[in-house]
């Protein structure tokens, strides 16, 4: 039985709170890693989560859309920490970390594949540090024994391969973690308006051409969504995901949520896929 509801927030967190007669669920929202981009509300399950677009904005500000979470509505499932591309949920319950979705293994876990050879990495290169949008990675130098250790936050890592664009040695490898394509209809784009690309949190994915008009270059873009929740006019920006890499999971919740972030296609691709692992693994133990 709850016993108490609670809702807080500062300018870098948002905390909701469920306690109940033997535990306590915290779900906290980190403001600064969040960039709005509505992954989080397209797959809750109960609704919980709605994006705010500021309306008041001074000239040169940004339409940053920010999280707002109903403590009412939320049964702390742990979808959202699951599926956020950025890291920026977290729960704990009774004080403990958990993810309870990915405890009962009711929702996949997403791969964050990020190689680093720190053999070819030379002593006194910052470079993918330096280049990192979201401050994640931290290059270490070991003079003495003339080697380098590149620490990355894996877990808060969106992937979107700009250290790998930037690093010289082809030291950093990414792969996507959502697949897609992205594309603006120029001609439906207001006179100077430039709101996509200033809530892109990938620095070179947008930016203006010579005719005063935002282009594209998705090659480290992550299709988040952040662009399309500001756009003011809805056809004129268009993202479609077509697939997210994760670990192999057998979950309904899984597939709706899926469904609702690319389509019922991206759906029966990947069930076409799993069924074309188990046959070949079929042939295998037939052979073998």
């Amino acid at each position: 039985m709850v016993t108490k509801l609670l809702k807080s927030q500062t300018g870098n967190q948002l905390f909701i709170e469920r306690i109940m007669y033997t535990k306590r669920y915290s779900l906290i929202l980190d403001k600064i890693r969040c960039v709005g981009c509505q992954i989080c509300q397209i797959v809750c399950p109960k609704e919980a989560i709605e994006t705010v677009i500021p309306s008041n904005v001074a000239s040169e500000g940004k339409k940053q859309p920010t999280i707002m979470i109903d403590e009412k509505k939320c049964v702390f499932c742990g979808i959202c920490i699951a599926i956020c591309p950025f890291g920026a949920f977290s729960m704990n319950i009774n004080g403990d970390v958990v993810v309870p979705v990915l405890e009962k293994e009711s929702f996949a876990k997403l791969i964050r594949e990020i190689e680093v050879d720190e053999l070819k990495c030379p002593v006194g290169c910052k470079v993918c540090e330096e280049s990192c949008p979201f401050n994640l990675i931290k290059v270490v130098a070991d003079k003495q024994h003339w080697k380098v250790e590149v620490k990355i936050e894996k877990e808060h890592c969106p992937c979107c391969r700009v250290c790998e664009v930037k690093c010289p040695y082809d030291a950093i490898h990414v792969q996507r973690i959502i697949l897609g394509s992205i594309n603006i209809h120029n001609e439906k784009c207001p006179e100077n308006c430039h709101e996509c690309m200033d809530v892109c949190p990938v620095p070179g994915v947008l930016y203006v051409s010579e005719n005063n008009k935002v282009s594209i270059n998705d090659f480290c873009c992550i299709y988040c969504g952040a662009c399309k929740v500001v756009c003011p006019v809805d056809s004129a920006l268009e993202i479609v995901r077509s697939s997210v890499r994760h670990f192999p999971v057998r979950s309904g919740a899984w597939y709706k949520a899926l469904e609702k972030m690319t389509s019922i296609v991206g759906v029966a691709k990947e069930l076409r896929s799993k069924s074309m692992m188990k046959a070949q693994k079929s042939v295998r133990r037939r052979f073998s």
